[in-house]
């Protein structure tokens, strides 16, 4: 067995073996509190860390440009509840024609 199969088969096991840890957490423990409040946050967590990531790197750099402005105007309409599809559209263009100048 090559060491790339080796490693398949062992990602396959850790995989299953989480699953399985997962589906045998006692309802208890998923019902606290903590864990529910937990389970609510992190999904906000990664976004942030997706969003630091394509923002602020380029390959293994760190870079400032037009993305950040971008994001910059994505938030400010977003906190005016504007509709999510203009939002995309206008820090899109924004980005755009930062990039153009």
């Amino acid at each position: 067995m090559t060491t790339l199969w080796l490693g398949i088969v062992i990602m396959i096991v850790g995989c299953f073996a989480l699953k399985y840890a997962g589906l045998s957490v006692p309802e208890r423990v998923l019902d606290h509190p903590v864990t529910v409040r937990a389970a609510g946050l992190i999904p906000v967590a990664l976004l942030g860390a997706l969003i630091a990531v394509q923002v602020f790197a380029t390959g293994d750099t760190l870079r400032v440009d037009a993305r950040l402005l971008g994001l910059v105007v994505a938030a400010v309409l977003l906190a005016l509840r504007v509709p999510f599809l203009p939002v995309v559209v206008a820090a899109a263009l924004t980005a755009a024609l930062v990039r153009m100048l």
